[in-house]
């Protein structure tokens, strides 16, 4: 954790990232984390920013102990939250509270661009385990490796698949 310190970021700043799947139609499009515990010090807020590509997916989650806000660019696509599936475009609000399954899809020919924020931290931590900075190699996870990174990361995330 750093002193808390207030931040001006551009679009494309903050802690660059990029994921190592190895999954089928899982997101491989860099991440950004733009304010949490390391990235101007916020001791209760985590907020990020991603492009996600034409017909790539957020996999299928709950998180345990924080309610998400989603901020919708630009882009279109599907959510799945709980039971419901509602369709989405450019300036879309989605909240998803705690222990509510989400799952997202770009069902459209451009990126997605959202914002993401987080009421309580954790899920950067697994973002981190999950992805190298850019610039780095990317070297894809093992199944074995995904596995004990979601285990280390259920009390904030649980994943439908291991």
């Amino acid at each position: 954790m750093v002193p808390a310190t207030p931040l001006v970021l551009a679009q494309d700043e903050g802690e660059r990232r990029v994921r190592r799947t190895s999954q089928a139609g899982a997101l491989t499009s860099p991440f950004i984390l733009k304010v949490d515990g390391r990235n101007g010090g916020s001791e209760d807020l985590v907020m990020g920013y991603e492009d996600i590509p034409p017909g790539q997916a957020i996999s299928p989650h709950r998180h345990e102990v924080a309610d998400e806000i989603i901020f919708v660019h630009r882009g279109s696509g599907v959510v799945e939250l709980g039971a419901r599936t509602v369709a989405f475009s450019s300036g879309a609000t989605i909240y998803i509270p705690k222990r509510v399954r989400i799952a997202m899809r770009n069902t459209g020919t451009e990126p997605i661009s959202i914002a993401f924020v987080f009421s309580e931290p954790g899920f950067e931590e697994y973002l981190r385990d999950t992805s190298v900075p850019e610039g780095q190699p990317v070297v894809p996870l093992s199944a074995d490796e995904r596995r004990e990174i979601r285990i280390r990361h259920q009390r904030h995330t649980v994943y439908e698949r291991p």
